[in-house]
């Protein structure tokens, strides 16, 4: 293959030109300038290749080297991924730190994957097996909680030659050889794989299970299943980034993949923080054991912003590939389609609506069609799911610019966030009016077989409840709440409790935090059960005063702090309390 040299004749920011470089291909990385910079082909007319480059260019000048490596932009796969934190182009930030110190220098190269470290390498497959893309040759146990298994990659098959037995072995040597109709095939524990490219898989199902977070508004009234897409739009302040850190922190995905895409660097320092010291709840095991962390924040380069949610996906597809359930969180896609609008500025394209290029929507569908729980490659027949939640940072709240608009015409699931209800300091701030879930058909089934046969029922009923409050402030707000019949008093103080007790959640409380299936259903059972009594006694003009007043009311708003060990003990206390209390007040009347 004959070297690909050219020559800058042309920089604006992070997107430069060079000639003499006919021969070269879409998307091929290149090393541009006597530093030898990142950069990747976006675009080719004759022999002039427009590039955006990955790091800073300041310093750059026209006349300097573009050397093309011919090869896309492509990152590796294998042990060592789990625990590790990248830059959006796979660089270790803890690897750089060590040769540049607490700034990345420009042009700094290094390995994503330690080519130092050996790793106990345990053989499945045998001599002589019939291999196919996606079989399992041996396993690495990379983590305490996640078994790596050395797959075939996706377009090799053949007959397994040789294999290596067990032992410790680096990612770089070779573990098998496979002899395939295109010749012998040497394989390491390392793939290298386009970020662009979806990795493939024989067929994709419906979504049927739900994945369970732990936070009761999202669980119960707004589910997202396993190999769902979920977005999650809200102004500054609203809490996107927290209400990502709790789904990457309790959802039951066993790997997760957090990319930081152009938020604030202190965030990314919260999550590296607390997933360092936060422990699993079914294993007991720190969560960074079964973490993959991307960071392209807001003072690194912009056209990395738009490598990172791509790499991501890769990495997260690697690991479903595995048969293993994984969540990718981005923070945020806003930023991702800031940094595409300037660099299609800097190409002179022809803009759309603010500004966005014309390409944006079908940009943002390529991405979250990469979702999906899916029948996967090889002879054992297994399933993975990747499941993508991404942030939308609209200006000013508006949920009617693009970014927003085109993502909500992708995902099936919507949490919008209230900033109404954040300064109220109701969090999660998920508007229960404007969000929505077209996964609630498709789960339904599994709640009633695994947690409670009237789920459903409970949902549609404490929706309606909801729905009725909020026709009911509107009159609150014109003639106060003492003008009300003492039945319509009753019905606000029935939502107030399930508003305030179910629908609000602290994400710093060590119990309310994580909130089980079982212990939601309950909980929501027993609200609206409280909700249909004080009906009952307010239509036996029982006053509203001695209602609120009942001591059991604030026993039943205290049950999500709970211990969950404590939970069935607790709940049948505070169910007998209430039921005891209203029959009271109910006997009092008649007397």
């Amino acid at each position: 293959m004959s070297e690909i040299k050219g020559k800058i004749i042309r920089i604006s920011g992070p997107v430069i030109e060079a000639n003499n470089m006919r021969g070269s291909k879409m998307y091929d990385v290149v090393r541009v300038g006597d530093e030898n910079l990142i950069g990747e082909i976006i675009r080719l007319n004759e022999d002039v290749a427009t590039i955006q480059v990955y790091e800073d260019t300041n310093g750059l000048k026209p006349g300097e080297q573009v050397l093309s490596t011919q090869e896309q932009l492509s990152v590796e796969l294998g042990p060592g991924l789990i625990a590790n934190i990248y830059d959006g182009i796979q660089r270790p930030l803890p690897a750089i730190r060590q040769q540049t110190g607490d700034f990345i220098s420009r042009g700094v190269q290094t390995l994503p994957l330690d080519r130092k470290k050996k790793w106990r390498f345990t053989p499945q497959a045998k001599k002589d097996d019939h291999v196919t893309g996606g079989d399992v040759l041996g396993t690495v146990q990379e983590s305490s909680l996640i078994l790596h298994k050395i797959l075939v990659p996706p377009e090799v098959n053949g007959t397994l030659r040789s294999i290596v037995k067990q032992g410790e072995y680096t990612v770089d040597e070779t573990i098998a050889e496979i002899d395939t109709p295109a010749g012998l095939k040497t394989l390491t524990m390392v793939q290298r794989w386009p970020v662009r490219k979806a990795r493939p898989v024989i067929i994709k199902y419906d979504p049927s299970v739900p994945l369970i977070t732990g936070q009761r508004v999202i669980d119960t009234f707004f589910p997202i299943a396993k190999g769902g897409t979920a977005a999650i739009p809200g102004g500054f302040g609203t809490g996107k980034t927290v209400m990502l850190h709790q789904l990457a922190k309790w959802s039951d995905a066993t790997v997760v993949v957090y990319v930081g895409c152009g938020e604030r660097g202190n965030e990314m320092t919260d999550v590296l923080q607390e997933f360092s010291k936060l422990r699993d709840p079914k294993t007991g095991e720190l969560l960074i054991n079964r973490t993959v962390l991307i960071a392209n924040t807001s003072n690194m380069p912009v056209a990395a912003r738009d490598a990172s949610v791509y790499t991501g996906i890769t990495i997260a597809e690697y690991y479903r590939d595995m048969g293993y359930d994984v969540a990718l969180m981005a923070d945020s896609t806003s930023r991702w389609a800031e940094a595409m609008r300037e660099i299609s500025g800097r190409l002179e394209e022809m803009p759309g609506e603010e500004g966005y290029p014309a390409y944006l929507a079908s940009r943002l569908a390529a991405f979250y069609e990469r979702a999906g729980r899916a029948k996967l490659l090889g002879s054992q027949e297994t399933e993975g799911s990747i499941s993508v939640m991404g942030a939308v940072s609209p200006p000013g709240g508006d949920f009617s610019e693009p970014v927003a608009q085109n993502t909500l015409r992708i995902t099936k699931v919507f949490w919008a966030l209230d900033a109404d209800l954040a300064d109220r300091r109701h969090f999660p701030s998920i508007n229960w009016l404007k969000s929505y879930s077209l996964y609630l058909e498709h789960v339904n089934g599994w709640w009633e077989q695994h947690v409670g046969t009237d789920w459903f029922k409970q949902l549609t009923k404490a929706m309606a409840l909801l729905q009725k409050e909020s026709e009911l402030q509107e009159i609150v707000k014109l003639v106060g709440p003492d003008a009300l019949p003492v039945r319509e008093r009753a019905l606000l103080e029935g939502a107030r409790m399930i508003r305030e007790n179910y629908l609000q959640q602290s994400a710093f409380h060590d119990v309310d935090t994580y909130c089980p299936g079982k212990k939601q259903t309950e909980m929501l059972r027993l609200m609206l059960k409280f909700s249909d009594r004080i009906l009952e006694a307010a239509s036996k003009n029982v006053l509203i005063d001695d209602i609120i007043a009942m001591k059991s009311r604030e026993s039943l708003a205290r049950l999500g702090k709970v211990p969950n060990e404590e939970f069935e003990k607790t709940f049948q206390k505070v169910e007998h309390e209430f039921e005891h209390e209203i029959d009271t007040l109910l006997k009092r009347r008649e007397l």
